[in-house]
C-alpha cells in the first residue's frame, strides 16, 4: 500500500522509517556511489529531511519498505535550486511546483513499486493542486520512467553515459494516471482511498503542514 507521511510522523512507523533510510543508503552510496552521509545506524539522511518533507512510501504486505520518495514545495529550500541551479534557466519558486527527490527502490523491488510511487506522486499533485513536479535523476532512471509511462520534460543535463544527471519536469494527465495505475496493479479508486485516508477528505490539514 501507499503511505503518505510527513517527517514528524515517521516515529509512528519506526520499522518502516528505518528501512527507508537504510535502503536509501544502500541505493545511493553502495550501489550508485554517491557521496551521501550515512550515520552509524546505516541510515542516509540529508538537510532536506530536517525540513519536515512529505514522504510517499510503498509499504510491502509484511510491513517492509518497498520504495519511497520525498516531496518539498519549491517555495522553500530545495535541491534543484540549491545544488543543481546551473541546470535550469532560473530558480524554480512556485506553490504550483514541488520537488520530488530521493526516489528509492529496495533491492529486488518489483516493477510495480516504481509505478506505484509515481501514482502516489500524481495523488500529491491532485490533492495539493500542484501543476508540476521537478526532480533530479540519473541515467538509469530514464528507462524506468519510460517503462512505467511517466517520462519528464528534461530542463537541463550534465555529464555523459551512466554519469549523466538531468533535471526533469513532470505534469499530470488522466491518461498518464491510468497507464501508471495499470503498471502498478492499483486501481485509481484504491490509490485515491490511500491518499484520502492519510490526508483526510480534504487537503486543508496537509496544506497547513507544508506552508
Amino acid at each position: 500500500m501507499l503511505r503518505y507521511l510527513y517527517s514528524d510522523q515517521l516515529h509512528l512507523h519506526p520499522r518502516l522509517a528505518r528501512a527507508m533510510f537504510r535502503d536509501r543508503a544502500d541505493q545511493f552510496r553502495t550501489r550508485l556511489g554517491w557521496k551521501v552521509e550515512v550515520d552509524r545506524h546505516g541510515e542516509e539522511r540529508d538537510a532536506y529531511d530536517a525540513l519536515n518533507p512529505l514522504y510517499v512510501i510503498w509499504e510491502e504486505p509484511d510491513g517492509g519498505h518497498g520504495g519511497s520518495m520525498r516531496f518539498l514545495p519549491t517555495t522553500g529550500p530545495v535541491m534543484v535550486n540549491d545544488i543543481f541551479g546551473h541546470l535550469v534557466p532560473g530558480p524554480l519558486c512556485s506553490p504550483l511546483i514541488w520537488e520530488c527527490t530521493r526516489f528509492c527502490l529496495r533491492r529486488g523491488a518489483g516493477a510495480h513499486v516504481a509505478a506505484a510511487l509515481m501514482l502516489g506522486g500524481g495523488e500529491v499533485m491532485q490533492g495539493f493542486g500542484v501543476k508540476h513536479l521537478v526532480g533530479v535523476f540519473d541515467a538509469r532512471m530514464v528507462r524506468i520512467y519510460r517503462m512505467i509511462g511517466s517520462s519528464p520534460e528534461v530542463l537541463g543535463s550534465e555529464g555523459d553515459g551512466r554519469s549523466r544527471i538531468s533535471v526533469g519536469l513532470w505534469d499530470f494527465t488522466t491518461e498518464a494516471q491510468a497507464q501508471v495505475a495499470a503498471r502498478a496493479g492499483v486501481t485509481p479508486e484504491q490509490s485515491r482511498f490511500w491518499f484520502d485516508q492519510a490526508m483526510g477528505s480534504g487537503t486543508g490539514w496537509a496544506r497547513a503542514k507544508t506552508a
